[in-house]
């Protein structure tokens, strides 16, 4: 139900080869009176496919890569004619085959090619007449016109055309008039022939002039400057507007009208110089075509009659255009496109000459077959729309330094940046420009101690230190992963008691530093794998994702039926989680920079992930009671846990069993504290690890002040316990066990984050609302925007909107009937949406869920199944998950509840190296889609709530 190539008449399969024997009785016949040997003949039939094209083509990398994965089709057997017979043989010794792949470069004799194809009729992959056009770019241009494609404005200069309008041109310093069309500088230049890559950009006199001379790569040259500026003035070429892209191309490769793959690479209009790895290949970025885009890509390939085709497309103006068709054409280093590649055309090969050839193939399961795959209670239906929140990977752990400073340089950089201006008084930052400055500052006023034992600056020497520490870190500033804020006090630092008042108050600046918090590379490599393992959920992705499982995902991606976008919110650790899930998910190469800026879009733009300000006041008051509770010098009473506890949920209650008295509990988590931090003095005056970083560029002195705080901050001058800092101190003790334990050796670690834990599960959870009112009040008031979102992914698919995109408003591009005959439901998409966040809005959305009345635990076996599993979750880990997937039945009357079928998954994300053994079990489903990686100790797992009508669930969102 794929490729219907027998409805396409622009691919000539009507034209096909007569069936072997076409009189009915002289087969019954033939059948009648067969031996052994024939039947052994017939049983081993293959289609014989040929390959005539010129050595440098067929003998490339790619085409061997694809042949090679063709030649492993049971009835498929390839050959490669030499360049020899096709240049020297008459086409009538040339070899018999059943399928010809012919395309022209240059010295191809494309006539003979022509000639053999109408002598033998071979089922033919790629139109040969077409290719002539390709060769001539205003045919292309007219093709491309003609199909509705936009392209930029353009006009062709003839001086060889017989007709004196055609080759009319008026040049001035600035623009050209082109029969009688105007086109101001910059504007482009191209030859009229294909063949003929030097195109020319031309400038204007107030950007300099000249212009930029673009050829085929040479080396590491793909163009160069020249002074000229005056266009030239013989030979017939096409004159185009200039189109302001983002600095690359976008190349786009199709196998067939369903199925395009698409990479970017480096302008070579921008400056030239041809961007490669270590390797010697040039640098290609991995690109997310747009719904419009993929249509694109169908139009072309129909259009100019090339099953496999490449053409560039330019991101300008909001808009996609065709600027160049280039034929038949493969992507350079990419095994899963060589995969896609070869199983497209061999199942085509095979669904038009199978039933010819009586060879016995059975049709698989093809790209423009509905995603039809098994749900919970095992029926099949079609997948229409997931939905997924995800948390973040693994990071470090994120830290606070303040201190006040005094020292003009610190002023002058406050005022340079803006400090004074409109009564602001503080700045925030974060450029790398910036961040050296503030080191160089630091790195001042540490040598002047050192050479002139300044009093008033020596009191922060040891700040001073920790500022620098922090600032060369990793040894370059990149990403968001440091942030310094300085904020002016007219009257310096508030007094701390009645005996500074006296004292002189002369301005100074409050110094904040930030720091951590960022995603570590075991974070990164866990979102990655995560990524691939998301494949799964998909049709044809069930089961292992090693080896071919998962394809079925990315095949779905490459055509017009999959409409994906991520979301993440502005935080760094999100955004690069979503861009290396990203790259796993779709299989990308290459670093995360690019897929970030391409694929990630932030969801606070439009306020998608923000907290609501009062939820925020309100949560901070339920922190106050959770703080106050905790003050408790004696074994947790029955009324306490009905205070700590209303909602008994197990997690929460086996923590306050191992707990019993948290004053006491405290204690021991203090003693733990200062216990390590010996440890650390020790260790780093240890000559053999002076030298040594700890994990992620983290220094032995950052480790003890990062500790040093903690064991300040903990313990309170009143003698009572700051219970806020528990998150702080368990994810403190559990990224140094998972990360640098092989340094401490610390006899009562595990001790330690046994304490840690259960205070954590205890606090954290209950952090978002002890009881149903607190919890459904900060959920609500954190995720009503995302709940609010959610709900118009689902009804978009639900109410079949198919006019309006939900989260921009803007037209959907359908697939115009033009170009949907033979394909089964043309208008139908798998919408995906992805939501990276962080752990409060994990936390809010699972207990909106929890808690919205969906259904009533005492009448529904399978709810409170699932909602006893979740109890006895103790933690959110990173990488946690809530998806939602929205089935169809379209056999089901549209307003029957059983048309629509939704299963709620939920993971609690990656399983600590340290406590996997007590991992709860679930109801379970989709099980073979488990992985746990040695390497990143990650265990992932889908887990069935319910099946529920899309009813119920709309309902929650719009009464919320």
């Amino acid at each position: 139900m794929f490729f219907d190539w027998e409805t396409f008449d622009d691919f000539d399969i009507n034209e096909q080869r007569q069936p072997v024997g076409d009189d009915e009785e002289y087969d019954y016949h033939y059948e009648d009176e067969m031996d052994e040997e024939d039947v052994e003949e017939e049983e081993t039939k293959q289609v014989l496919v040929g390959i005539c094209a010129m050595s440098k083509k067929s003998q490339s990398k790619p085409m061997k890569e694809i042949l090679s994965r063709l030649n492993e089709f049971e009835y498929i057997r390839t050959i490669v004619l030499d360049e020899s017979i096709i240049l020297e043989s008459p086409v009538k010794d040339w070899p018999i085959v059943d399928c010809l792949i012919s395309f022209h470069s240059k010295g191809f004799p494309l006539n003979k090619a022509i000639e053999y194809a109408n002598f033998r009729e071979p089922f033919v992959i790629n139109d040969l007449h077409m290719q002539y056009d390709i060769q001539d770019r205003r045919k292309v241009y007219k093709t491309i016109e003609d199909s509705g494609i936009e392209l930029p404005r353009y006009a062709v200069l003839d001086r060889d055309s017989s007709d004196p309008d055609e080759g009319v041109l008026i040049e001035s310093e600035d623009s050209i008039e082109v029969n009688g069309v105007v086109f101001n500088k910059p504007f482009v230049e191209k030859p009229i022939s294909a063949e003929d890559h030097n195109i020319y950009i031309y400038y204007p006199s107030s950007a300099g002039g000249g212009s930029q001379r673009l050829f085929r790569k040479i080396g590491s040259r793909s163009s160069v400057y020249s002074q000229e500026s005056q266009v030239r003035k013989t030979g017939s070429y096409i004159y185009e507007e200039f189109m302001p892209t983002d600095g690359t191309d976008v190349k786009v490769y199709t196998v067939g009208p369903d199925y395009a793959h698409a990479e970017a690479r480096k302008s070579p209009a921008l400056d030239g110089k041809v961007e490669r790895d270590k390797d010697g290949k040039e640098v290609r970025y991995p690109v997310m075509l747009s719904n419009a885009e993929k249509l694109i890509a169908r139009k072309v390939c129909l259009a100019f009659k090339q099953t496999v085709c490449g053409f560039d497309l330019l991101r300008a103006n909001g808009k996609s255009y065709v600027c160049d068709v280039n034929g038949f054409s493969f992507v350079k280093n990419s095994m899963k496109y060589y995969d896609d590649a070869a199983k497209l055309l061999g199942n085509m090969i095979l669904r038009i000459l199978a039933p010819q050839l009586h060879i016995p193939w059975s049709i698989p399961f093809q790209l423009d077959d509905p995603p039809i795959m098994p749900t919970t209670f095992g029926k099949m239906m079609e997948l229409r729309c997931v939905v997924g929140v995800i948390r973040h990977g693994d990071r470090t752990p994120k830290q606070k330094m303040k201190m006040e400073v005094k020292h003009p340089k610190f002023f002058k950089v406050f005022e340079n940046y803006g400090g004074f201006k409109d009564n602001q008084h503080h700045v925030k930052l974060k450029q790398p420009k910036q961040l050296q400055e503030i080191l160089d500052v630091a790195r001042y006023l540490l040598s002047e101690i050192d050479q002139n034992h300044d009093p008033e600056i020596e009191e922060n020497r040891s700040k001073l230190e920790q500022l620098k520490s922090v600032l060369e870190m990793y040894g370059h500033f990149s990403g968001i992963n440091r942030k310094v804020q300085l904020k002016y006090q007219p009257k310096g630092r508030p007094r701390r008691s009645s005996s500074e008042e006296d004292l002189p108050r002369e301005p100074s600046l409050l110094c904040i530093v930030k720091w951590g918090g960022e995603l570590t590379p075991r974070g990164r490599i866990q979102a990655e794998e995560m990524g691939r393992l998301f494949r799964c959920m998909y049709p044809g992705g069930q089961g292992e994702y090693s080896g071919n499982q998962g394809l079925g995902f990315l095949r779905l991606h490459s055509t017009f039926r999959h409409d994906l976008k991520i979301y993440a919110s502005d935080e760094g650790r999100v955004q690069m989680t979503a861009a290396a899930f990203a790259k796993g998910l779709l299989a990308l190469e290459g670093e995360l920079t690019p897929i970030l800026v391409q694929m990630v879009k932030s969801a606070n733009t439009n306020g998608l992930l923000d907290n609501d300000c009062d939820s925020s006041k309100f949560q901070n008051m339920v922190k106050q009671k959770i703080h106050d509770l905790m003050q408790l010098d004696h074994d947790f009473s029955e009324e306490d846990e009905k205070k700590l506890n209303p909602m008994k949920a197990p997690s929460i209650m086996n923590a306050m069993n191992f707990v019993k008295n948290p004053v006491k509990a405290c204690d021991q988590i203090q003693n733990y504290i200062k216990k390590l931090n010996n440890l650390i003095k020790e260790r780093r005056n240890e000559s053999h690890l002076q030298d040594s970083h700890l994990y992620y560029g983290e220094t032995w002195d950052l480790m003890q002040r990062r500790w040093s705080k903690l064991e300040k901050d903990f313990s309170l001058k009143n003698g009572k316990y700051d219970i806020t800092k528990i998150p702080d101190i368990y994810d403190c003790i559990k990224y140094d066990l998972q990360h640098n334990q092989h340094f401490l050796q610390f006899s009562d670690a595990h001790d330690f984050y046994t304490h840690a834990k259960a205070m954590a599960d205890i606090v954290i959870p209950q952090e978002y609302g002890t009881n149903v009112y607190e919890k459904l009040t900060i959920g609500l008031g954190t995720c009503t925007p995302l709940l609010k979102k959610i709900k118009a992914d689902l009804l978009s698919i639900i109410t079949d909107a198919e006019s309006v995109d939900a989260e921009t408003g803007e037209s959907v591009n359908r697939l115009n009937p033009q170009y949907s005959y033979g394909v089964s439901s043309p208008g139908r998409h798998v919408r995906t949406r992805l939501y990276f966040t962080s752990e409060s809005h994990i936390h809010s959305l699972l207990n909106v869920i929890r808690l919205g009345g969906l259904f009533d635990e005492s009448k529904d076996e399978q709810w409170k199944r699932a909602m006893d599993y979740i109890s006895v979750i103790s933690e959110l880990n990173y990488l946690t998950q809530i998806v939602i997937m929205l089935y169809e039945d379209q056999t089901k009357d549209p307003k029957s509840d059983d048309r629509f079928h939704v299963e709620l998954h939920f993971s609690p994300g990656v399983v600590c190296c340290l406590n996997q053994k007590n991992l709860p079990k679930g109801p379970g489903f989709r099980t073979q889609t488990g992985s746990r990686s040695t390497q990143t100790k990650i265990h992932y797992y889908y887990i069935i709530i319910f099946p529920i009508q899309h009813i119920i669930l709309v309902s929650l969102c719009a009464n919320k």
